[in-house]
């Protein structure tokens, strides 16, 4: 049933307030002139007082150069690209991306990581390995890895997929599989690939027979892929597009009538089952929202229709060029997602000249249930991302055990993992201390694949570039309003 542009004018009109904010993250900003209390501008001493308890202290520097972290917590290294080796005996491959953990056998934790490589394979001085029988299109540098940490600290690596381009994020299913996005449409002939990209593949981190014949779920649509959640309830399947030139979608996929989700599931259905659609947003006034750069306060919410999607396959024309002007609500840089508090989290990294709004990240809640688009966090422009401070960029995210969320920093210059609490207050979590730079000019990578523990001891993260997978661990304790 469509929420039209009416129905959702005469609810927020009868619900009033109380159809702004849902969710467990509340109002939340970070600006020159912030709309909402951060607590990333101070540091040291002063920083713990203003702070008022929120978040765990200041971050102090590491002598070794990899990690700030607050005191009290500490870091150890699980893989580290072109040192670490997998089962095989091959380098762990370089750029890390998104990553989900998993319950595995014996006590053992699970998790697999993405490896955002892009194109032919010699571009790539530690590509994911070739394993025979995992690998789609063997031109194609990128995949998964998993990795398997032990009751008693030793660490295992192996290949889950290969063959697949530029493997951003992803997301975890209801029945513990991982869902590894392809952030690259190549077709076969374009730059080295034999096979067309662009796709989602199912990855099972424990039963290593599922992973053999990779098989793309075309079904998702083909696009430049960024994260995907489920909905358990409903069955339905989120996506975000990373894209320009027009900006990105939001989609989503209704499952055909009758399907039931599992593991192995995917891949009993055919390329065109279910439905695929992009949102088409209005404002409380019923008017249509072209881009969602155009919500400049916390609390904005916007009614959701879904349209359907013409091609999903982008045969002649790409999936977010099939639309003309008035029909679907585009954002710029869709990252991100994770489903918690009955819906899904969802990222914009920032938005620029190119779209109607400029900002330095927001974070959406999508109700499934009431059909709307919750603003819960807006970044404003960072005028000077080289100093400590204000954060910007959020890409991948998470729903922390202890409360709100953490969040994954892909912005300029320096780099961070920080925390939201459920009243919107930011906090530092980690600085990465890595320059892969000079003196003269630092550069420090992108954070990714910010994620949990099953049992929510460790908090698991990659710095991207070398390609670092490090779990933190500490005086985790539920965040203070």
């Amino acid at each position: 049933m469509s929420l039209t542009r009416r129905d959702f004018a005469r609810t927020s009109a009868v619900t009033g307030a109380g159809v702004v904010l849902a969710g467990s993250v509340g109002a939340l900003a970070s600006a020159p002139g912030a709309l909402a209390s951060t607590d990333t501008e101070r540091s040291g001493e002063a920083s713990t007082a203003a702070h008022g308890g929120v978040g765990y202290g200041p971050l102090i520097p590491d002598p070794q150069g990899v990690l700030a972290l607050p005191a009290g917590f500490t870091y150890r290294v699980l893989t580290h690209s072109g040192r670490t080796k997998l089962e095989s005996g091959e380098f762990t491959p370089s750029h890390h991306d998104g990553t989900a953990t998993f319950d595995g056998p014996r006590g053992t934790t699970l998790l697999v990581n993405n490896h955002e490589l892009k194109g032919p394979r010699a571009n790539w001085e530690y590509p994911v390995p070739l394993t025979e029988g995992l690998v789609y299109d063997p031109a194609a540098s990128g995949g998964c890895t998993v990795v398997e940490v032990r009751p008693d600290g030793r660490v295992a690596e192996w290949v889950g997929i290969a063959g697949t381009s530029t493997n951003c994020a992803g997301g975890r299913t209801p029945w513990d599989t991982w869902l590894t996005c392809e952030e690259n449409s190549d077709r076969a002939g374009v730059n080295g690939m034999t096979k067309d990209h662009g796709y989602v593949f199912e990855v099972d981190p424990v039963d290593r027979r599922a992973n053999k014949d990779p098989k793309p779920l075309k079904f998702f649509g083909r696009y430049d892929h960024e994260a995907v959640v489920i909905d358990p309830r409903r069955g339905h399947a989120y996506l975000t597009e990373d894209a320009a030139n027009p900006n990105g979608l939001l989609f989503r996929w209704t499952p055909p009538k009758g399907f039931e989700h599992g593991r192995g599931r995917f891949r009993t259905l055919a390329y065109d089952a279910g439905v695929l659609q992009a949102p088409k947003c209005y404002d409380s006034g019923g008017k249509f929202v072209d881009d969602l750069s155009r919500a400049t306060r916390i609390g904005t919410v916007y009614g959701v229709d879904w349209v359907d999607v013409p091609d999903r396959d982008a045969r002649t024309t790409p999936v977010r060029k099939q639309f003309s002007a008035g029909e679907i609500t585009r954002a710029r840089k869709l990252e991100g997602m994770w489903w918690g508090d009955g819906g899904a989290y969802i990222v914009s990294s920032y938005a620029r000249e190119e779209s109607p709004g400029q900002h330095d990240g927001q974070v959406w809640f999508y109700d499934p249930k009431r059909r709307t688009l919750t603003l819960k966090v807006l970044l404003g422009v960072n005028p000077d991302p080289s100093a400590d401070g204000a954060f910007d960029g959020p890409d991948n995210i998470t729903v922390s055990p202890y409360g709100g969320l953490v969040i994954a920093e892909d912005g300029e210059g320096v780099s961070h993992l920080f925390g939201a609490t459920d009243s919107g207050r930011t906090y530092p979590i980690a600085r990465n201390e890595l320059n892969i730079g000079t003196e003269e000019e630092p550069e420090y990578s992108e954070f990714a694949g910010v994620t949990f523990s099953p049992d929510g001891r460790t908090l698991f993260a990659n710095i991207q570039t070398p390609g670092i997978l490090l779990a933190i661990t500490g005086p985790w304790k539920r965040r203070r309003r």
